[in-house]
């Protein structure tokens, strides 16, 4: 790949994650990219986007929501094909994967 559409992978990728920033779990003042629950984003090839993510919990009382809210904000994003999106819990959510930024607003630091 040329550097050139390296640069624009990685700013369309820095723009996904300003995208899913603005998803908040509704119980927690934290958004969903510093709690954690983003384990993974690629940016393919026609600027095609794939997400793996988790929840605090299997039966999280947002899990309908918070999915949904995440493609919807990524595919808002300007030059985005298509988004998918996975969930898993594997491996299980924990509180270590917050960012420090989040262990800071809740208190945990």
């Amino acid at each position: 790949m040329s550097d050139v559409a390296e640069i624009a992978k990685d700013k369309l990728k820095e723009k996904v994650v300003q995208a899913i920033k603005q998803v908040y779990d509704p119980e927690i003042p934290v958004d969903v990219y510093e709690l954690g629950l983003i384990y993974e984003i690629t940016v393919y090839p026609v600027n095609n986007v794939y997400v793996l993510m988790t929840l605090t919990s299997p039966n999280c009382p947002s899990a309908e929501f918070i999915p949904s809210e995440i493609k919807d904000k990524i595919q808002q994003v300007p030059g985005i094909n298509n988004v998918e999106l996975e969930l898993t819990f594997d491996p299980p959510y924990s509180q270590d994967m917050m960012s420090e930024a989040a262990k800071l607003e809740l208190g945990f630091l």
